[in-house]
């Protein structure tokens, strides 16, 4: 009979008796000392820098062996790998960090404050147009030519947009017989034509002349910047929400594979954390191009490569996983494709409307 004292103290943090350095009930350390800071550092980039990690042994696969990490934890080879939705997290926060920081603004205290731009009218162009309309009015002057030249008809009419000039409202259809523009004067911020009765109720009900006023006034207070933030905010919901959606397609498109809805999930779960490894590398790639100072040709060749290797990736993901195939798998993945950059496009135009409305 073992004794207790054989046995060692009871583990701090579940009571269970230690008799090693760690809790075979909970894993806890047993020893009650205070940890040191290398034990700190290394409890906090310790997956980062062992090869052997499982960090390692999930980023790896993910680039470059497409479909292995589901179908290997489909098949039950899972503790090898870091959990799938706890690696899109971490992705996907990563990725989001990287995109929305500019060290310009972020620590524009460590740079020089940008000279001063010229004016426009001051630029070779705007000169060479001002001396033509001089040479011009001298010919109308003389007879020679005809005083419509000099119109806004004329050879030198300005064909850059007007501080009054209208544009479609971000973010907002027209419907058919309705036509809704912001404008960048002061006298008038939203105009409308057509007819209202005519468009549909539920456009009615949302986009009132009083609404769209403040909408318009927030977006020009915003500017384009302020827009594309909010978009940027937006986008981790836009993709968050297009993961069920497609897995869903994908059971559609495999009605006999005898898989769960959740299996068909973890395969685009995959897929996007494939994706925001992919593009923070080539946000990386392109910040060091700008801070070395090379061609930006050399900044665009991993953004070549990507466009065709993201499509070989999804199309040797469905061949691993489902096991179908050429034939079927080609005509699949054309459809998936399809139907993925449909519903992007739509989760992309939702950032850009929810974005507006919530200035």
């Amino acid at each position: 009979m073992t004794s207790t004292a054989d046995e060692g103290p009871p583990c701090l943090n579940c009571g269970t008796a230690v008799t090693g350095q760690y809790c075979g009930q909970c894993g806890q350390r047993a020893t009650t000392r205070l940890i040191s800071l290398w034990e700190l550092v290394s409890d906090a980039f310790g997956d980062l820098f062992e090869l052997d990690s499982r960090l390692w042994r999930t980023m790896i696969p993910l680039l470059i062996r497409p479909g292995l990490l589901t179908r290997d934890y489909l098949q039950g080879r899972r503790a090898r790998y870091m959990p799938p939705f706890r690696m899109y997290l971490v992705l996907s926060l990563l990725f989001f960090v990287i995109a929305f920081f500019d060290p310009h603004d972020q620590l524009a205290i460590f740079y020089e404050t940008p000279a001063e731009s010229a004016d426009v009218d001051a630029s070779p162009d705007s000169a060479g147009r001002q001396e033509a309309r001089e040479a011009l009015e001298a010919l109308v002057a003389e007879g020679v030519l005809d005083a419509s030249v000099l119109g806004p008809d004329g050879p030198l009419a300005d064909d850059r947009p007007t501080a009054n000039a209208e544009r479609p409202a971000p973010g907002v259809s027209e419907p058919p017989g309705v036509s809704i523009r912001f404008n960048d004067d002061d006298a008038e911020c939203f105009s409308a034509d057509g007819d209202f009765d005519a468009a549909p109720e539920w456009f009615k009900r949302r986009f009132t002349k009083a609404r769209m006023e403040q909408v318009c006034e927030r977006v020009k207070a915003a500017g384009a910047a302020g827009v594309g933030r909010e978009v940027l905010d937006n986008m981790p919901i836009a993709l968050l929400v297009l993961l069920p959606i497609m897995a869903f397609v994908l059971k559609l498109m495999y009605p006999l594979s005898r898989r769960y809805y959740v299996e068909h999930l973890l395969f685009f779960v995959h897929f996007h954390a494939f994706l925001f490894v992919l593009i923070t590398l080539q946000i990386l790639w392109t910040r060091l191009i700008v801070l070395i100072g090379l061609h930006d040709a050399i900044a665009v060749l991993p953004v070549v490569a990507t466009s065709f290797y993201v499509p070989v990736y999804l199309y040797k993901s469905m061949r691993r996983v489902y096991g179908q195939g050429h034939l079927w798998t080609t005509l699949k993945f054309v459809a998936l494709t399809a139907t993925y950059l449909f519903m992007l496009t739509i989760m992309i135009a939702a950032a850009l409307l929810f974005a507006v409305f919530s200035l």
